[in-house]
């Protein structure tokens, strides 16, 4: 007799929730999936907005003891965490900010743990956070300071994978905080992780330049040929397949782009552009280089949408999906 395929576990933060990630989850939740999903957030900001939204939902609490079950359509199991105050739709409050991270952190440590398989989050508003007076830069590096590990921030859309040797930073800082040492740590984490969680062989890594026409020879920039070139050249050794570092503005035709299982861009803005032109609202962003597997949609709050029942659920069914397949095919890091 075959063995009973297992259900993946995934835990789902809503994010801010006066934006559309609670708005998502409850739509995301109206049809049967083939996995557990599990929320983290307030019920009653759940059962509020699903109110606003004319949604069907019944919620209940999640028991980790059970064995986890396929998604039943209209069912919201939920791990309860209250807000400090009622969110009014489509309106900051910094006061839901201490929330906010109290999700994200029980998600985290939920998947060290084992409880979960793989957390997906929803989208954030960094200003508000720090204007709470807490210190964000964004969720990949708020869980990678809960879970240890280098993280390499990874977006995918089908065709498509873009990740960073750089995340969120000022472009001024940008140069100085590319090293040899640096760029060779973010290209090993992304070939493993291309090979553990995504059951590529042999990845083949497209490396982008750092300045325009990739330094032009040392006339636009030295860091290709002082820092780029020799940590290709070293890693190359080791028996990576690299191509690079190539002009941006030329990295991303269909020629090159052919037979690349992903593209390394050296700063958030230089390949980003690009992967979210090709497939906004069907992308997913990954952390690479953690001992857990988490993705993320590959949008902001929308605030001006929130309540309105016209958010795309595109992005978070392809961040759950991808989520899915990760467990599947392999292991975190």
């Amino acid at each position: 007799m075959p063995s009973q395929k297992k259900i993946s576990r995934i835990v789902l933060t809503p994010g801010e929730p006066s934006g559309i990630g609670p708005d998502l989850c409850l739509q995301f939740l109206q049809k049967q999936h083939d996995c557990q999903i599990v929320i983290i957030a307030d019920p009653e900001l759940l059962e509020s907005r699903a109110k606003l939204l004319n949604l069907p939902i019944k919620v209940i609490e999640f028991r980790p003891d059970e064995a986890p079950k396929i998604q039943e359509k209209g069912f919201c199991c939920v791990l309860p965490v209250k807000m400090q105050t009622m969110s009014e739709v489509g309106k900051l409050n910094p006061l839901n900010s201490r929330y906010v991270l109290k999700t994200i952190t029980r998600a985290t440590k939920g998947c060290i743990q084992g409880i979960f398989d793989a957390m997906v989050t929803g989208p954030v508003h960094k200003a508000i956070i720090n204007n709470a007076g807490f210190k964000f830069s964004g969720h990949t590096e708020f869980i990678a300071d809960l879970t240890g590990g280098y993280p390499v921030m990874m977006l995918a859309t089908p065709g498509l994978r873009v990740a960073l040797v750089t995340t969120h930073l000022p472009l001024a800082k940008v140069s100085q905080a590319i090293t040899q040492n640096s760029l060779r740590r973010v290209i090993q984490i992304l070939d493993q992780g291309l090979q553990n969680q995504f059951n590529i062989k042999k990845p083949r890594i497209l490396v982008c330049g750092l300045n325009p026409h990739a330094g032009e020879n040392g006339h636009l920039g030295t860091e290709e040929a002082e820092i780029i070139e020799p940590a290709l050249k070293m890693l190359r050794k080791s028996g990576l397949d690299l191509q690079g570092p190539l002009p941006a503005d030329t990295a991303f035709t269909p020629k090159n782009l052919q037979s690349t299982d992903a593209v390394l861009a050296m700063y958030h803005d230089q390949g980003l552009p690009v992967l979210k032109y090709a497939g906004f609202g069907q992308a997913a962003n990954i952390t690479l280089g953690l001992p857990i597997i988490r993705t993320s949609v590959d949008h902001g709050t929308a605030l001006e949408l929130a309540g309105t029942g016209k958010a795309d659920v595109g992005s978070l069914e392809y961040a759950i999906k991808t989520a899915q397949e990760m467990v599947c095919k392999g292991t975190a890091g």
